[in-house]
């Protein structure tokens, strides 16, 4: 949730459980704001191609995105826990060139939860979202088989 001054922060699945209400109203303000802001830096392309700000802040637009499609973040409580299956977005890869230019998407839950039968189907899903509106997004198997979704911009 925002407080007051505040911008609005799509969950990126590292956070706690974002409370319904209020949230959708913004939810669907910041949503409609980046298509408006990607028609206007855009002309012709319109909303089909990712704005510059979105560049910039990757992971927040690409979370922006995925919860605007109304797919589930995963959620933390206080001690760091999953307590909820979803998607996790963050920068990609480690070391000093970490996140330059992509995030990596991750479908993940608690210990015992299921989530990676269903990382693919999910994650397929979370491509088809962001695929329409201009990412380029490729599905990878990596440490102990579990799949993550690399997303970067169009070259």
């Amino acid at each position: 949730m925002t407080g007051p001054g505040q911008g609005f922060e799509p969950a990126t699945g590292d956070g706690a459980e974002v409370p319904s209400g209020r949230r959708e109203a913004e939810l669907r303000t910041a949503y409609e704001g980046l298509l408006q802001i990607r028609r206007l830096v855009n002309g012709p392309a319109g909303a089909a191609v990712p704005a510059p700000w979105e560049v910039r802040q990757l992971p927040r637009a690409v979370a922006l995105v995925l919860e605007a499609a109304g797919i589930a973040p995963s959620a933390l409580d206080a001690e760091g826990r999953r307590t909820r299956t979803g998607y996790r977005v963050a920068p990609a890869g480690s070391g000093p060139a970490a996140g330059a230019g992509q995030v990596e998407v991750t479908w993940v839950g608690p210990p015992g939860g299921g989530a990676a039968e269903e990382e693919q189907e999910r994650l397929t899903a979370c491509a088809a979202v962001l695929e329409e509106l201009g990412w380029v997004c490729l599905l990878y198997r990596g440490p102990r088989r579990r799949r993550f979704l690399e997303v970067e911009p169009p070259r």
